[in-house]
C-alpha cells in the first residue's frame, strides 16, 4: 500500500513496484488508508508523514493499536528528516527514507523486506 497526498509520488511508486510483480494499493491521505488497511491486508505499507486529515504519525499510532495491523511492516517517506525520532518506538518501522528519494533504493528495501 502506497499513502501519500502527492499524487505524483503514488504514480511513481505504483509504475516502479507494479513493474516487480507486486499489487499496488494506494491511498491519497490518513483517513483513506485507515479506511483500507483492513480489509486489504496488505504485506507493506509505504507512509507519508505530511497529508491533510489525518497524518502519517497518526497512521502509524492507530495501526499498532489493532492486533491485525500491528506487524505490517512500514516505510516512513517523508520530507521531514527531523520526524525520525518520533517513529523509534514503532517496531514495525522497517525503514526511513526523506524525499526527495531513490526510486531504487526504495525498490530494493521493498526487495529486501518483502523477501522477493
Amino acid at each position: 500500500m502506497v499513502v501519500d497526498d502527492e499524487n505524483d509520488v503514488v504514480e511513481l511508486i505504483k509504475f516502479m513496484l507494479e513493474k516487480d510483480g507486486h499489487e499496488i494499493v494506494t491511498a491519497g491521505n490518513g483517513r483513506e488508508c485507515l479506511e483500507k488497511v483492513e480489509g486489504e491486508k496488505p504485506d507493506l505499507i509505504i507512509l507519508d508523514i505530511m497529508m491533510p486529515e489525518i497524518d502519517g504519525y497518526t497512521v502509524n499510532t492507530r495501526l499498532q493499536e489493532k492486533d491485525e495491523t500491528r506487524s505490517i511492516p512500514v516505510i516512513i517517506l517523508t520530507a521531514k528528516g527531523q520526524m525520525r525520532d518520533l517513529f523509534a518506538l514503532g517496531s514495525n518501522i522497517v525503514a526511513f527514507m526523506e524525499k526527495p528519494f531513490d526510486p531504487k533504493g526504495l525498490r530494493d528495501k521493498v526487495r529486501e523486506i518483502l523477501k522477493v
